[in-house]
């Protein structure tokens, strides 16, 4: 079984800056594709950022792309989201998720292991 823990939310300005940190335990994810979704307030979940199993290739949603910088680091097991220009519409609980499947997907029932959150808010 694999376990998921983020870190790293909080409270911040709009233009500020947060890192995120999901780390992994239970059994290495180093050939697994890893992925970064968050969920807003009455909205459903979706795919913010991806990575492939040797950090070579990232993905990013649209409306994050230029801001967020996703990374990973197989061997502390680990997968970290820089959030950078933050605005409010970035307010949402952040979720770590990882996949068997070592390929890219933005759909949200492709993944098989999840965080717990961590709460990120923007203020205007």
């Amino acid at each position: 079984q694999v376990q998921l823990v983020e870190s790293g939310g909080g409270l911040v300005q709009a233009g500020g800056s947060l890192r995120l940190s999901c780390a992994a335990s239970g059994r290495s994810l180093s050939s697994n594709f890893m992925g970064w979704f968050r969920q807003a307030p009455g909205k459903e979940r979706e795919f913010v950022a991806g990575i492939r199993w040797s950090g070579e290739s990232t993905y990013y949603a649209d409306s994050v792309k230029g801001r967020f910088i996703i990374s990973r680091d197989n061997a502390r097991n680990t997968v970290d989201v820089q959030l950078n220009s933050l605005k409010p519409e970035d307010t949402a609980v952040y979720y770590c998720a990882a996949r068997v499947d070592p390929f890219y997907s933005n759909n949200r029932g492709s993944y098989n292991y999840w965080g717990q959150g961590t709460q990120v808010t923007v203020s205007s």
